[in-house]
């Protein structure tokens, strides 16, 4: 969840009851009363979205997905109303995601750099890292794991300190 300027505490969440389907919890008030939002519209079998945010206000969320690639929205709204679901240039295995906003505007992701099936390296045999300055162009830049074990479930926070720290499946 994040909190935002208003004071609006907004929790992603996801169902896979009647298909995949990425919606949001909102609470003005410190969790006394609560608000649904969406789902998401799109093609997409998307769940587990993590929120980023910009400069400028805008939300986006990236996702877990079933297409073989990390889904996204954006909201322009303070998560009111949101895009419908598109992907980014990166793959994904079905497998879970975490990203997180740095301290300095950068969005980092954690996620399996591979596809399903196929040879080695498929499916959540290797973890990887990306970057993004506006979180459209994304730059793998680390391997966290390669190996024919199965490396899944990231989580990522930045701490006060300025280190990333990430934890994960294995």
């Amino acid at each position: 969840p994040i909190q935002l300027a208003d004071g609006t505490i907004l929790c992603p969440t996801s169902t896979e009851n009647d298909g995949w389907k990425v919606h949001f919890e909102a609470t003005r008030d410190l969790g006394k009363t609560w608000e649904v939002i969406g789902p998401i519209e799109g093609k997409f079998n998307a769940i587990q979205p993590s929120i980023l945010t910009y400069p400028d206000g805008r939300l986006q969320v990236l996702c877990r997905s079933k297409e073989g690639a990390i889904a996204q929205s954006w909201s322009k709204d303070n998560g009111k109303s949101w895009t419908t679901l598109s992907t980014i240039d990166l793959p994904n295995p079905n497998s879970g995601t975490d990203a997180v906003t740095l301290s300095d505007g950068r969005q980092l992701l954690v996620y399996n750099h591979t596809q399903r099936n196929g040879s080695f390296p498929s499916n959540r045999n290797m973890l990887n890292v990306a970057i993004s300055n506006d979180g459209i162009d994304w730059k793998p830049i680390l391997t966290l794991e390669k190996d024919n074990y199965e490396f899944s479930y990231p989580t990522v926070i930045q701490s006060d300190d300025g280190q990333v720290h990430i934890t994960y499946t294995w």
